[in-house]
C-alpha cells in the first residue's frame, strides 16, 4: 500500500520519487543546455513545413588549441630574447679604417752635360741600359704568386692585377702622359683617397702630399711629345702582408720614354727620358672586391730635368742638345737599386745613351 499522497497504483516508473531513478544525479543546468550540439525547435518553428524537430548548433569557440598556444608562446619568447640581446649586445658595424694620405717624393735628375739625341729612337734604346727592357705592359711582369697567412692566392693575384692596371694607366697611357686625362688613374683608387687626388690636380703643390707627378707620369704638352709609342719598362712587383687585414704590393719599375719637341717632324732629334717609380699599394678586402687600391707611398726619380724647374705639376724634360742650368749632388742612376734620396740629383752618365 502506498504512502500518503501516492497514487493507488504506486509511484509510476521514472516519476520523481521513484525508487530506481538512474538520472537523479544528472543536473541539466543552464551551461549544459548552452553547450548542447542539438537544440529543439520551438512549437512555432516546428509549424513550418518539413521542419525537423531539432537543429544543429554551431560549435562554440573554445579558443586556441594547445599546439597553437605553445607556438605563440615560443615566438613571443624568441622575439623577447632577440630584443634583450640587441639591447645588451648591440651589433656594431665594422669601422672603416682611416686611409693615411699618400706620401710622395719627386726628385728631378739633372744631366751633367748636353742631353744626347738622334733621329732614330731605336738607336737610342739600343745604346742605353734600356736595351733589354720589354715594351709597355709586357715589362710589368708578375712574381710567382702564393697565398699569405690571411689572404688566398686568388686575392693576391687580384691585388697584383689592380696594381698592374694602375701602373699601365699612370705611366703608359698616352692620354695621361700628355697632361690631359686623369680619370683612368682616378677610378683605380680607393674612394677615401679621391679628395687628396683631386686637390693635387686642382691645387698642385710640392709639399709631399699634392704633387700630380707623385700620382702619375705626365709631361708638359707644350714642350714635348712622344717620339715612339713603344715605351720601355722593367721592374718588379712583390706581394706581402702589412697586417692581417691589409695586403701590400710593392712596385719598383724604371720606365723609359723617347721624346722630341712638340710639333716637330720625323727629322727632329729624339732623346730618352727615364722615370724610376717605387710605389706601395695597400689593399683591404673591400679594395680587392672593387678592384681598387690605396696608394700609400710614391718615390719618383726622373730625368733629364732642370732642378730649377717645378716638377710637382708636370715634368718638363730637357731634350736633345739641352743642358741643365744647375747641377745637383753626386750622380744618381735611376736604373740602379738603392739610389740616394735628395731634393735634386744629377743624372749619372751611365744612365744616358752613348750615341
Amino acid at each position: 500500500m502506498g504512502g500518503p499522497g501516492d497514487p493507488p497504483e504506486g509511484t509510476p516508473e521514472g516519476a520523481p520519487g521513484g525508487g530506481e531513478d538512474e538520472y537523479r544525479s544528472v543536473v541539466f543546468d543552464e551551461s549544459f543546455v548552452r553547450a548542447a550540439r542539438l537544440q529543439e525547435y520551438s512549437a512555432r518553428e516546428r509549424m513550418a513545413d518539413h521542419a525537423p524537430a531539432v537543429r544543429r548548433r554551431p560549435a562554440l569557440h573554445r579558443g586556441l588549441s594547445r599546439q597553437a598556444l605553445i607556438l605563440v608562446l615560443l615566438i613571443a619568447v624568441a622575439f623577447g630574447t632577440a630584443i634583450y640581446m640587441g639591447v645588451r649586445h648591440p651589433i656594431q658595424a665594422p669601422r672603416a679604417q682611416a686611409v693615411e694620405p699618400l706620401r710622395m717624393t719627386v726628385i728631378p735628375l739633372a744631366p751633367q752635360s748636353a742631353v744626347p739625341g738622334t733621329t732614330d729612337p731605336e738607336a737610342l734604346y739600343t745604346h742605353s741600359p734600356a736595351v733589354q727592357f720589354r715594351v709597355g705592359a709586357q715589362g710589368l711582369t708578375f712574381p710567382a704568386t702564393r697565398r699569405t697567412p690571411h689572404f688566398s692566392e686568388s686575392q693576391v693575384v687580384a691585388a697584383l692585377t689592380t696594381a698592374q692596371h694602375y701602373l699601365v694607366a699612370s705611366s703608359l697611357d698616352p692620354a695621361v702622359l700628355t697632361g690631359g686625362a686623369v680619370r683612368q688613374v682616378r677610378v683605380l683608387l680607393d674612394p677615401q683617397q679621391l679628395d687628396q687626388f683631386d686637390q693635387s690636380f686642382d691645387h698642385p703643390a710640392a709639399d709631399g702630399r699634392h704633387a700630380p707627378t707623385g700620382w702619375l707620369v705626365r709631361f708638359d704638352p707644350s714642350r714635348v711629345q712622344l717620339a715612339d709609342s713603344r715605351i720601355r719598362v722593367q721592374g718588379t712587383l712583390q706581394a706581402t702582408e702589412a697586417n692581417s687585414d691589409t695586403l701590400e704590393i710593392s712596385a719598383d719599375h724604371t720606365v723609359v720614354y723617347a721624346l722630341k719637341p712638340t710639333g716637330s717632324d720625323a727629322r727632329a732629334q729624339t732623346s730618352l727620358f727615364t722615370v724610376r717609380r717605387e710605389l706601395t699599394f695597400h689593399f683591404d678586402r673591400d679594395d680587392l672586391r672593387t678592384d681598387q687600391a690605396k696608394l700609400v707611398a710614391s718615390y719618383v726619380q726622373a730625368g733629364p730635368l732642370s732642378c730649377a724647374e717645378d716638377s710637382a705639376n708636370q715634368l718638363r724634360p730637357l731634350l736633345a742638345g739641352q743642358t741643365a742650368r744647375a747641377g745637383g749632388p753626386a750622380g744618381t742612376d735611376p736604373y740602379a737599386t738603392g739610389s740616394a734620396t735628395a731634393l735634386c740629383g744629377t743624372l749619372s752618365t751611365s744612365a744616358e745613351p752613348r750615341v
